[in-house]
């Protein structure tokens, strides 16, 4: 794994601890009506997002093992660039029910990049 793959594996990954930490104990409702939350956690996605097309783009192996990969690049591209009416509830679904599956994935393999860069 190239030490770029594990730079971007620890930015997808701490983005994705902070959606989680942004969501915790918040409901639909305070995230659709408080702007702070509500945007602290469409950035986050954003970043994790870019940092997984960019796992992707430089090392497809990795980015193969990260499930539904390519629903949160597109998550971030709907985000980033507002295609047509963002669905509010499908963004919080996804911090409250997929993103805390997925940061185990990511843990892993940020310590497997870790262990191949000999840290």
């Amino acid at each position: 794994m190239r030490p770029e793959v594990g730079a971007h594996l620890w930015d997808a990954a701490e983005a994705a601890r902070l959606v989680q930490e942004f969501a915790d104990g918040k409901t639909e409702a305070e995230f659709t009506s408080n702007l702070v939350i509500h945007s602290a956690i469409k950035r986050q996605l954003e970043i994790l997002g870019e940092a997984l097309n960019r796992v992707r783009r430089d090392d497809a192996d990795t980015a193969d093992r990260v499930p539904d990969l390519g629903k949160v690049i597109g998550m971030r591209n709907i985000i980033a660039h507002e295609y047509g009416e963002i669905d509010y509830e499908i963004v919080w679904r996804a911090a409250t029910t997929e993103i805390p599956t997925l940061i185990p994935i990511l843990d892993e393999l940020v310590d497997e990049a870790r262990t191949a860069a000999g840290l």
